[in-house]
């Protein structure tokens, strides 16, 4: 069946499947790949403040001569005043309002006051520059904490999710679902970009040869099953048009899920550096270990700085 977008707990809609633009940071030809993205058929485009691309998202948006109405566009709030930080993702990008905002982590709130960050969230809502708002990267003591106080829930929450660290993340998942808070997985490849020859590999080629796809579309296919909204990424478009197939094939048999969630309980083989594409180089890699590991910000700011610096030097010769 094809992607079918997900009925979040304020009534909006969010579509399944998101193209996430922090792993394709290359250059001059950011905005190609979200172009390429739109163009295979992803309407749902994520960014961040973090991410530093925002413009180049807003030129992509452009480009694609697609209405605004037909384009569902999340950012994420991730340092400094938060009303700041909005006021410029909604200029950079070039749109008047957010269709999803998030607190991109709880690490990095300043003075850790998740209440009052919350509340400004509410008040965003309230005033129209995001139709929903929520999370990402929270745990579910900081779920709990938020929720005490909470007079709108958050619409999603964010965060790493893949058959390797399932069985550490059943509570929160359960969390979600008992208060209506949909579930957005990222990194989701890592089975197949960081932990390759692990346990779960068996279980996805036996799935992959009964429906005749690859083990990628498996995963993809796993995800779906948990009931989670896939964010990803690809600078190549064959890669992109693949998981974009997944909203057409046939879901996984109930033996199939318990197969990956069992083998990922056995834990990881060792692991690489997490890059869902390979290809991605440094840059991506610093933003996708910020990304999924906030206490790392600081660090990962420091080699975007490093890399930045040593392009304008050499681009300058």
């Amino acid at each position: 069946m094809p992607f079918t977008p997900v009925k979040l707990n304020d009534g909006n809609e969010v579509p399944s499947i998101a193209f996430g633009s922090g792993s394709v940071n290359k250059g001059n030809d950011i905005h190609l790949y979200i172009e390429q993205a739109i163009d295979v058929g992803f309407v749902h485009l994520d960014t961040a403040q973090f991410y530093r691309n925002q413009e180049i998202v807003g030129t992509a948006i452009r480009n694609s001569k697609l209405k605004r109405s037909k384009l569902f566009v999340t950012s994420k709030w991730g340092y400094g005043d938060p009303e700041y930080a909005l006021r410029e993702s909604l200029k950079q990008i070039d749109i008047t309002y957010l269709d999803l905002y998030l607190i991109h982590s709880p690490n990095t709130i300043p003075n850790g006051d998740v209440e009052s960050a919350w509340k400004t969230m509410e008040r965003f809502r309230e005033e129209g520059y995001a139709k929903s708002i929520g999370v990402s990267n929270f745990e579910l003591q900081d779920l709990e904490r938020l929720l005490k106080i909470a007079k709108v829930k958050p619409a999603v929450n964010q965060i790493k999710l893949h058959p390797y660290n399932h069985a550490q993340t059943a509570e929160l998942l359960a969390y979600h679902a008992k208060h209506g808070i949909v579930t957005e997985a990222y990194g989701s490849l890592a089975p197949i970009t960081a932990f390759p020859g692990g346990p779960v590999d068996a279980a996805l080629k036996k799935a992959a040869d009964r429906l005749g796809i690859s083990p990628t579309q498996v995963i993809f296919l796993w995800v779906k099953a948990k009931g989670a909204v896939i964010v990803t990424t690809s600078s190549k478009r064959t890669r992109l048009e693949e998981y974009f197939a997944v909203g057409d094939l046939p879901a996984l048999t109930a033996e199939e899920v318990f197969a990956i969630d069992t083998a990922g309980a056995k834990g990881a083989p060792s692991s690489k550096e997490f890059r869902e594409d390979k290809e991605e180089g440094p840059l991506g890699t610093a933003m996708s270990v910020a990304r999924s590991e906030p206490r790392y910000a600081l660090g990962a700011i420091a080699v975007l700085l490093m890399i930045s610096l040593y392009t304008f030097t050499h681009c300058a010769h």
